[in-house]
């Protein structure tokens, strides 16, 4: 099994050394790991906030996982990111991502305009939003995002649902026109657990979405979005169970932004 969202100190909102986090993936058995810290934002500011290493802390994270790939031979370490899409800053993002030879990039969306909607700061202002529109801009961002062909992966699929906030009507047009569009760009979607652990208690995406997504076969990966090392690989039992039940029977892979597929063994125990 592998553990594709994993988070270090560098993002300025996770605990533990990079090397803590792969002792973790050992004691768990698992097969591989991707490390997938946030890309630096624009203007720099992530580090000051709390939301992303500083632009000059990538080329310092990059070896880092250079190197923990030959202190660690008897675990797969894959060299990940994970960027923020805006539709303002897809230039930088395309500019920064050529610098490094990353394995995947997993695109998120955290923010319509300049609203950061899963932020715990930023919840109050969920009360003065129109839910419906939300959900329909923040799908919409999703198609955006995978449109720019910069991702491989697109993360935490509906984070949108993250406080609990649900919109009035069944999404099904939007996600099969979303469905669409990842198939036409070639990407892959985030089974992410850490849904599990947010106001909403749902893995990210829902069984609903996972269904549609596998009706137009669209591939999955795995992952915690572990920001301590103790969540590394936490609730992989519920999360291959939910994809065994959406119909997934294989999960994907990523080496030097190729796709590898394999077959999804969901009765496979993982020790967490």
């Amino acid at each position: 099994m592998i553990d594709y969202h994993i988070h270090t100190n560098r993002c300025g909102h996770a605990d533990g050394e990079a090397v803590d986090y792969v002792r973790a993936a050992i004691n768990l058995g698992l097969d591989e790991i991707g490390f997938n810290d946030h890309l630096p934002l624009r203007g720099d500011s992530g580090k000051e906030l709390g939301l992303a290493m500083a632009l000059n802390e990538l080329p310092d994270y990059v070896n880092d996982v250079m190197e923990l790939r030959k202190s660690f031979p008897e675990i797969r370490i894959k060299l990940g990111v994970e960027a923020d899409y805006t539709p303002d800053t897809e230039s930088y993002t395309k500019a920064l991502l050529t610098k490094h030879d990353f394995d995947y990039v997993t695109g998120s969306v955290h923010y319509i305009g300049e609203w950061a909607f899963d932020h715990p700061g930023e919840r109050k202002k969920w009360d003065n939003k129109d839910v419906d529109l939300v959900y329909k801009e923040y799908f919409e961002l999703l198609r955006k995002s995978a449109r720019t062909l910069l991702f491989d992966i697109i993360g935490h699929c509906d984070l949108v649902k993250k406080f609990g906030n649900r919109p009035s009507h069944e999404l099904l047009d939007d996600l099969e026109e979303t469905a669409k569009v990842f198939k036409e760009c070639g990407v892959a979607v985030e089974i992410n657990t850490s849904g599990l652990r947010k106001p909403v208690h749902e893995i990210y995406p829902s069984y609903e979405i996972l269904k549609v997504y596998k009706r137009f076969d669209i591939p999955v990966v795995f992952g915690s979005d572990a920001h301590t090392p103790d969540e590394v690989g936490r609730d992989f039992d519920k999360a291959t169970t939910l994809a065994a039940e959406a119909g997934y029977d294989e999960y994907v892979t990523f080496e030097n932004r190729t796709m590898k597929s394999h077959k999804l063994d969901s009765g496979k125990s993982i020790h967490c």
